[in-house]
Protein backbone atom coordinates (compact mmCIF):
# COMPACT_ATOMS: atom_id res chain seq x y z
CA UNK A 1 0.00 0.00 0.00
CA UNK A 2 2.97 2.47 1.24
CA UNK A 3 4.18 1.39 -2.60
CA UNK A 4 1.01 2.25 -4.40
CA UNK A 5 0.89 5.57 -2.78
CA UNK A 6 3.90 6.84 -3.36
CA UNK A 7 2.90 5.84 -7.02
CA UNK A 8 -0.15 7.58 -6.88
CA UNK A 9 1.42 10.68 -5.72
CA UNK A 10 4.76 10.81 -7.91
CA UNK A 11 1.29 10.83 -10.88
CA UNK A 12 0.15 14.05 -9.32
CA UNK A 13 3.34 15.46 -9.43
CA UNK A 14 5.11 14.43 -12.31
CA UNK A 15 6.03 17.55 -13.95
CA UNK A 16 8.40 18.42 -11.18
CA UNK A 17 9.50 15.12 -10.24
CA UNK A 18 12.94 13.79 -11.41
CA UNK A 19 11.31 13.06 -15.08
CA UNK A 20 13.19 11.59 -17.94
CA UNK A 21 11.21 10.43 -21.22
CA UNK A 22 10.57 7.25 -23.03
CA UNK A 23 13.39 6.04 -25.17
CA UNK A 24 13.19 5.68 -28.68
CA UNK A 25 13.53 1.61 -29.61
CA UNK A 26 16.58 0.49 -29.25
CA UNK A 27 18.69 -2.51 -30.44
CA UNK A 28 18.23 -5.56 -28.77
CA UNK A 29 20.15 -6.33 -25.39
CA UNK A 30 21.70 -9.82 -26.83
CA UNK A 31 24.52 -9.41 -24.33
CA UNK A 32 22.25 -8.05 -21.51
CA UNK A 33 21.07 -10.80 -18.94
CA UNK A 34 18.31 -11.08 -16.32
CA UNK A 35 19.63 -12.75 -13.09
CA UNK A 36 16.41 -14.14 -11.33
CA UNK A 37 17.71 -14.92 -7.81
CA UNK A 38 19.97 -12.64 -6.36
CA UNK A 39 18.88 -13.05 -2.57
CA UNK A 40 16.99 -11.15 -0.53
CA UNK A 41 15.16 -8.23 -2.49
CA UNK A 42 12.79 -5.75 -0.44
CA UNK A 43 12.64 -3.32 -2.50
CA UNK A 44 10.58 -5.71 -5.30
CA UNK A 45 13.50 -4.67 -8.61
CA UNK A 46 14.75 -6.78 -11.23
CA UNK A 47 18.63 -7.28 -11.39
CA UNK A 48 20.48 -7.18 -15.22
CA UNK A 49 24.12 -7.75 -16.01
CA UNK A 50 26.23 -7.28 -18.87
CA UNK A 51 29.27 -9.50 -17.95
CA UNK A 52 32.30 -9.30 -20.86
CA UNK A 53 33.07 -12.67 -22.43
CA UNK A 54 35.54 -14.45 -20.46
CA UNK A 55 35.81 -11.77 -17.25
CA UNK A 56 39.13 -12.71 -15.63
CA UNK A 57 38.13 -12.90 -11.79
CA UNK A 58 38.99 -9.99 -9.12
CA UNK A 59 37.94 -7.40 -11.56
CA UNK A 60 35.25 -4.32 -10.61
CA UNK A 61 31.82 -4.49 -10.62
CA UNK A 62 30.01 -1.09 -11.55
CA UNK A 63 26.16 -0.70 -10.75
CA UNK A 64 24.30 1.88 -13.05
CA UNK A 65 20.91 2.85 -12.13
CA UNK A 66 18.63 3.83 -14.73
CA UNK A 67 16.44 6.88 -14.79
CA UNK A 68 12.42 7.84 -13.86
CA UNK A 69 10.03 6.32 -17.49
CA UNK A 70 13.44 4.05 -18.16
CA UNK A 71 14.93 0.42 -17.87
CA UNK A 72 17.85 -1.78 -17.92
CA UNK A 73 17.75 -2.06 -21.22
CA UNK A 74 17.79 1.92 -21.70
CA UNK A 75 20.70 2.58 -20.05
CA UNK A 76 22.29 -0.60 -21.43
CA UNK A 77 21.87 0.51 -24.66
CA UNK A 78 22.89 4.15 -24.46
CA UNK A 79 24.89 5.15 -21.23
CA UNK A 80 28.37 3.64 -23.09
CA UNK A 81 29.10 1.46 -19.93
CA UNK A 82 29.29 -2.12 -21.70
CA UNK A 83 31.79 -0.52 -24.32
CA UNK A 84 33.94 0.40 -21.84
CA UNK A 85 33.47 -2.99 -19.77
CA UNK A 86 34.47 -4.86 -22.79
CA UNK A 87 37.16 -2.76 -22.72
CA UNK A 88 38.63 -2.46 -19.62
CA UNK A 89 37.44 -5.58 -18.21
CA UNK A 90 34.70 -5.53 -15.01
CA UNK A 91 30.88 -6.23 -15.21
CA UNK A 92 28.16 -3.92 -15.51
CA UNK A 93 24.50 -4.36 -12.93
CA UNK A 94 21.47 -2.78 -14.18
CA UNK A 95 18.96 -2.45 -11.58
CA UNK A 96 15.34 -1.89 -12.53
CA UNK A 97 12.51 -0.75 -10.78
CA UNK A 98 8.93 -0.96 -12.20
CA UNK A 99 5.29 0.97 -12.30
CA UNK A 100 4.21 -1.42 -9.30
CA UNK A 101 7.29 0.49 -7.19
CA UNK A 102 6.67 3.88 -9.03
CA UNK A 103 3.96 5.15 -11.53
CA UNK A 104 7.15 6.73 -13.33
CA UNK A 105 9.63 3.94 -12.56
CA UNK A 106 11.71 6.19 -10.54
CA UNK A 107 13.82 4.78 -7.71
CA UNK A 108 12.82 5.93 -4.77
CA UNK A 109 15.32 8.44 -3.63
CA UNK A 110 13.15 10.33 -1.55
CA UNK A 111 11.74 7.70 1.01
CA UNK A 112 14.11 6.25 4.02
CA UNK A 113 12.10 3.14 3.63
CA UNK A 114 13.85 2.54 0.33
CA UNK A 115 17.42 4.34 0.26
CA UNK A 116 18.96 3.57 3.83
CA UNK A 117 21.04 0.65 5.03
CA UNK A 118 19.33 -2.46 4.94
CA UNK A 119 15.64 -1.20 3.83
CA UNK A 120 13.63 -1.77 0.69
CA UNK A 121 15.71 -0.86 -2.95
CA UNK A 122 18.91 0.21 -1.19
CA UNK A 123 18.56 -3.76 0.45
CA UNK A 124 18.20 -5.08 -3.24
CA UNK A 125 21.06 -3.53 -4.76
CA UNK A 126 23.16 -4.83 -1.69
CA UNK A 127 21.99 -8.07 -2.67
CA UNK A 128 22.79 -7.78 -6.52
CA UNK A 129 26.35 -6.59 -5.66
CA UNK A 130 26.92 -9.15 -3.29
CA UNK A 131 25.19 -12.08 -6.19
CA UNK A 132 27.47 -9.94 -8.83
CA UNK A 133 30.72 -10.70 -6.82
CA UNK A 134 30.22 -14.16 -5.93
CA UNK A 135 29.18 -15.13 -9.61
CA UNK A 136 32.33 -13.95 -10.96
CA UNK A 137 34.86 -13.28 -7.87
CA UNK A 138 35.05 -10.22 -8.72
CA UNK A 139 36.92 -7.60 -6.93
CA UNK A 140 34.86 -6.67 -3.67
CA UNK A 141 36.94 -3.80 -3.09
CA UNK A 142 36.35 -2.05 -6.18
CA UNK A 143 32.37 -1.65 -6.50
CA UNK A 144 30.96 1.62 -8.05
CA UNK A 145 27.52 2.85 -8.40
CA UNK A 146 26.55 5.66 -10.99
CA UNK A 147 23.16 6.66 -11.78
CA UNK A 148 20.91 9.33 -13.77
CA UNK A 149 18.32 11.84 -12.07
CA UNK A 150 16.55 9.70 -9.66
CA UNK A 151 18.73 6.95 -10.08
CA UNK A 152 21.24 9.66 -9.42
CA UNK A 153 20.27 10.41 -6.13
CA UNK A 154 19.64 6.46 -5.15
CA UNK A 155 23.39 6.51 -6.06
CA UNK A 156 23.49 9.24 -3.81
CA UNK A 157 21.63 7.63 -0.97
CA UNK A 158 23.91 4.37 -1.58
CA UNK A 159 27.10 5.60 -1.28
CA UNK A 160 25.75 7.48 2.25
CA UNK A 161 24.01 4.11 3.14
CA UNK A 162 26.78 1.72 2.18
CA UNK A 163 30.32 3.77 2.08
CA UNK A 164 32.08 0.11 2.83
CA UNK A 165 30.30 -1.31 -0.03
CA UNK A 166 30.93 1.06 -2.56
CA UNK A 167 34.57 2.64 -3.41
CA UNK A 168 33.13 5.69 -5.57
CA UNK A 169 29.76 7.26 -6.90
CA UNK A 170 28.85 9.10 -10.39
CA UNK A 171 25.86 11.17 -9.52
CA UNK A 172 24.37 12.53 -13.52
CA UNK A 173 21.51 15.14 -12.93
CA UNK A 174 20.85 13.63 -9.33
CA UNK A 175 20.42 15.01 -5.84
CA UNK A 176 22.05 15.01 -2.45
CA UNK A 177 21.89 12.25 -0.30
CA UNK A 178 19.11 12.42 1.72
CA UNK A 179 17.95 15.74 0.55
CA UNK A 180 14.17 14.72 1.02
CA UNK A 181 12.61 12.24 3.11
CA UNK A 182 9.29 12.48 2.05
CA UNK A 183 7.98 12.83 -1.38
CA UNK A 184 6.03 16.16 -0.70
CA UNK A 185 10.01 17.73 -0.65
CA UNK A 186 11.25 16.08 -3.94
CA UNK A 187 9.91 19.27 -6.03
CA UNK A 188 11.90 21.97 -3.25
CA UNK A 189 15.40 19.47 -3.69
CA UNK A 190 15.36 19.22 -7.35
CA UNK A 191 14.75 22.93 -7.94
CA UNK A 192 15.42 25.20 -5.14
CA UNK A 193 18.88 26.04 -2.87
CA UNK A 194 18.45 24.18 0.71
CA UNK A 195 20.68 27.17 2.39
CA UNK A 196 22.59 23.83 3.94
CA UNK A 197 26.19 24.42 5.18
CA UNK A 198 28.84 22.04 3.88
CA UNK A 199 28.72 20.43 7.36
CA UNK A 200 24.98 19.79 7.28
CA UNK A 201 25.41 18.01 3.99
CA UNK A 202 27.87 16.13 5.32
CA UNK A 203 26.05 15.43 8.30
CA UNK A 204 23.28 14.06 6.39
CA UNK A 205 25.78 11.45 4.77
CA UNK A 206 27.58 10.24 8.11
CA UNK A 207 23.89 9.98 10.38
CA UNK A 208 23.37 7.51 8.21
CA UNK A 209 26.38 5.11 9.38
CA UNK A 210 27.57 6.70 13.02
CA UNK A 211 30.05 4.65 13.62
CA UNK A 212 31.74 4.42 10.43
CA UNK A 213 35.12 5.92 10.35
CA UNK A 214 36.16 5.84 6.08
CA UNK A 215 37.60 5.38 3.61
CA UNK A 216 34.44 7.30 1.80
CA UNK A 217 33.63 7.11 -1.28
CA UNK A 218 35.79 9.31 -4.06
CA UNK A 219 32.33 11.06 -5.93
CA UNK A 220 31.90 12.49 -9.53
CA UNK A 221 29.46 14.72 -9.92
CA UNK A 222 27.78 15.66 -14.11
CA UNK A 223 25.47 18.73 -13.94
CA UNK A 224 23.69 20.54 -17.32
CA UNK A 225 23.76 24.07 -16.71
CA UNK A 226 20.46 24.59 -18.54
CA UNK A 227 18.53 21.51 -16.60
CA UNK A 228 15.51 22.95 -15.49
CA UNK A 229 14.33 19.26 -14.41
CA UNK A 230 17.24 18.66 -11.85
CA UNK A 231 18.29 22.53 -11.35
CA UNK A 232 22.28 23.10 -11.52
CA UNK A 233 22.46 24.00 -7.28
CA UNK A 234 22.15 20.11 -7.00
CA UNK A 235 25.30 20.17 -8.79
CA UNK A 236 26.84 22.67 -6.13
CA UNK A 237 25.00 21.12 -2.74
CA UNK A 238 26.74 17.69 -4.14
CA UNK A 239 29.98 19.29 -4.24
CA UNK A 240 29.57 20.90 -0.40
CA UNK A 241 28.34 17.22 0.92
CA UNK A 242 31.05 15.32 -0.14
CA UNK A 243 33.77 17.63 0.18
CA UNK A 244 32.41 17.99 3.95
CA UNK A 245 32.61 14.30 4.20
CA UNK A 246 35.81 13.65 2.85
CA UNK A 247 37.18 16.81 4.99
CA UNK A 248 38.50 18.78 1.78
CA UNK A 249 38.20 22.54 0.49
CA UNK A 250 35.25 23.62 -1.39
CA UNK A 251 38.18 25.60 -2.97
CA UNK A 252 39.00 23.73 -6.03
CA UNK A 253 42.27 21.97 -6.54
CA UNK A 254 42.22 22.04 -10.37
CA UNK A 255 39.91 23.02 -13.22
CA UNK A 256 39.89 21.49 -16.63
CA UNK A 257 38.66 22.45 -19.46
CA UNK A 258 37.23 19.18 -21.38
CA UNK A 259 35.20 18.53 -24.70
CA UNK A 260 31.24 19.11 -25.14
CA UNK A 261 31.77 22.50 -23.25
CA UNK A 262 32.50 20.72 -20.15
CA UNK A 263 34.17 22.50 -16.94
CA UNK A 264 35.99 19.71 -14.79
CA UNK A 265 36.79 21.25 -10.93
CA UNK A 266 38.73 18.89 -9.13
CA UNK A 267 38.66 19.03 -5.03
CA UNK A 268 41.57 16.78 -3.69
CA UNK A 269 41.21 13.93 -5.36
CA UNK A 270 38.38 13.24 -3.83
CA UNK A 271 35.23 15.03 -5.56
CA UNK A 272 35.16 16.14 -9.25
CA UNK A 273 32.50 18.88 -10.36
CA UNK A 274 31.60 18.17 -13.93
CA UNK A 275 29.87 20.86 -15.12
CA UNK A 276 28.29 21.20 -18.52
CA UNK A 277 27.88 24.67 -20.78
CA UNK A 278 23.50 24.68 -21.84
CA UNK A 279 23.22 20.83 -20.86
CA UNK A 280 19.81 20.23 -20.31
CA UNK A 281 18.91 16.70 -18.33
CA UNK A 282 20.37 13.73 -19.23
CA UNK A 283 23.46 11.32 -18.89
CA UNK A 284 26.14 12.94 -21.79
CA UNK A 285 27.08 10.73 -24.23
CA UNK A 286 29.89 11.04 -26.83
CA UNK A 287 29.06 9.03 -29.54
CA UNK A 288 31.93 7.58 -31.90
CA UNK A 289 35.10 5.48 -31.70
CA UNK A 290 37.66 7.93 -30.08
CA UNK A 291 39.26 6.71 -26.66
CA UNK A 292 37.40 9.10 -25.08
CA UNK A 293 34.11 8.28 -26.98
CA UNK A 294 31.35 6.35 -26.08
CA UNK A 295 27.10 6.17 -25.44
CA UNK A 296 24.37 7.16 -28.00
CA UNK A 297 22.35 9.35 -28.14
CA UNK A 298 18.39 8.72 -27.36
CA UNK A 299 15.92 10.15 -25.13
CA UNK A 300 17.59 11.83 -21.77
CA UNK A 301 20.85 10.64 -23.23
CA UNK A 302 22.74 14.08 -24.76
CA UNK A 303 25.57 14.19 -27.17
CA UNK A 304 28.66 16.44 -26.09
CA UNK A 305 31.02 14.47 -23.65
CA UNK A 306 31.09 10.76 -22.64
CA UNK A 307 30.48 10.80 -19.25
CA UNK A 308 30.68 7.21 -18.62
CA UNK A 309 34.84 7.54 -20.01
CA UNK A 310 35.56 9.86 -17.46
CA UNK A 311 33.39 9.31 -14.44
CA UNK A 312 35.41 5.31 -15.44
CA UNK A 313 39.22 7.29 -15.10
CA UNK A 314 38.40 8.43 -12.45
CA UNK A 315 37.19 5.51 -10.81
CA UNK A 316 40.45 3.56 -11.77
CA UNK A 317 38.81 1.84 -14.22
CA UNK A 318 41.04 1.48 -16.80
CA UNK A 319 44.08 0.95 -14.82
CA UNK A 320 45.37 5.01 -15.92
CA UNK A 321 45.70 3.31 -19.38
CA UNK A 322 43.14 5.53 -21.08
CA UNK A 323 43.67 9.34 -19.71
CA UNK A 324 41.95 12.56 -20.75
CA UNK A 325 44.80 14.17 -23.34
CA UNK A 326 42.64 17.64 -23.05
CA UNK A 327 45.57 19.97 -21.24
CA UNK A 328 44.20 22.01 -18.25
CA UNK A 329 43.11 25.75 -18.79
CA UNK A 330 44.29 26.05 -15.16
CA UNK A 331 45.77 23.84 -12.62
CA UNK A 332 46.72 24.35 -8.76
CA UNK A 333 48.25 21.16 -8.93
CA UNK A 334 51.34 19.87 -10.15
CA UNK A 335 51.12 20.02 -14.64
CA UNK A 336 49.67 16.60 -15.56
CA UNK A 337 52.81 14.66 -16.82
CA UNK A 338 54.36 15.91 -13.50
CA UNK A 339 57.11 12.96 -11.89
CA UNK A 340 57.28 12.47 -7.84
CA UNK A 341 59.80 10.37 -5.98
CA UNK A 342 59.12 10.76 -2.35
CA UNK A 343 57.57 8.37 0.71
CA UNK A 344 54.17 6.96 1.11
CA UNK A 345 53.44 9.50 3.94
CA UNK A 346 54.94 12.14 1.90
CA UNK A 347 52.73 11.43 -0.70
CA UNK A 348 49.73 11.47 1.41
CA UNK A 349 50.78 14.47 3.16
CA UNK A 350 50.93 16.27 -0.19
CA UNK A 351 47.38 14.74 -1.61
CA UNK A 352 49.06 12.39 -4.40
CA UNK A 353 47.64 9.13 -2.29
CA UNK A 354 45.84 8.16 0.89
CA UNK A 355 45.97 5.60 3.69
CA UNK A 356 43.41 2.95 4.47
CA UNK A 357 44.22 0.21 7.42
CA UNK A 358 47.54 1.20 7.27
CA UNK A 359 48.60 0.65 3.42
CA UNK A 360 48.96 3.32 0.60
CA UNK A 361 46.92 4.08 -2.92
CA UNK A 362 47.92 6.15 -5.43
CA UNK A 363 45.00 8.94 -5.60
CA UNK A 364 42.90 8.38 -8.72
CA UNK A 365 44.23 5.11 -9.93
CA UNK A 366 43.71 3.64 -6.33
CA UNK A 367 46.90 1.52 -7.03
CA UNK A 368 48.76 -0.08 -3.91
CA UNK A 369 51.63 1.60 -2.79
CA UNK A 370 52.59 -0.56 0.49
CA UNK A 371 52.91 0.16 3.72
CA UNK A 372 51.90 3.60 4.86
CA UNK A 373 54.81 4.73 6.29
CA UNK A 374 58.35 7.01 5.80
CA UNK A 375 60.87 4.06 4.56
CA UNK A 376 58.91 2.73 1.49
CA UNK A 377 59.27 5.12 -1.58
CA UNK A 378 57.53 5.24 -4.78
CA UNK A 379 57.43 7.66 -7.97
CA UNK A 380 53.77 8.63 -8.65
CA UNK A 381 53.40 10.38 -11.95
CA UNK A 382 49.86 12.70 -12.62
CA UNK A 383 48.49 11.90 -15.33
CA UNK A 384 45.12 14.35 -15.22
CA UNK A 385 44.32 16.71 -12.19
CA UNK A 386 43.94 14.48 -8.91
CA UNK A 387 44.83 11.16 -10.93
CA UNK A 388 48.27 9.70 -10.04
CA UNK A 389 49.71 6.37 -11.25
CA UNK A 390 53.20 4.08 -10.08
CA UNK A 391 55.63 5.74 -12.12
CA UNK A 392 58.88 3.69 -10.37
CA UNK A 393 61.73 4.14 -12.29
CA UNK A 394 60.74 7.04 -14.60
CA UNK A 395 61.26 10.05 -12.86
Amino acid sequence: MRKLAFAGLAAITAAVLTTVGVAAADPPPSSLVQIPSFGANPGALAMYTFTPTGLEAGRPVVVALHGCTQSATDYYAHSGWPELADRWRFEVVFPQTSTANNSLKCFTWFDPADDTRGKGEAASIRSMVDKAVSDHGSDASRVFVTGLSAGGGMAADLLAAYPDVFAGGGINAGLPAQCATGIAQTSSCQQNDQHLTPAQWAAKVTAQNPGYRGPWPRVAIWQGTGDYTVYPVNGTELRDQWTAVHGVSQTPTSTQSLPGGTTLTNYGGKVQLYSIAGMGHGTAVDPGTGTTQCGSTGAYFLAGICSSYYTGVFFGLDGGSDTPTTPPSTSTTAPAGTCVSASNYAHTQAGRAHQSAGQTYANGSNQAMGLWNTFTVHALRETSPGYWVLADGQC
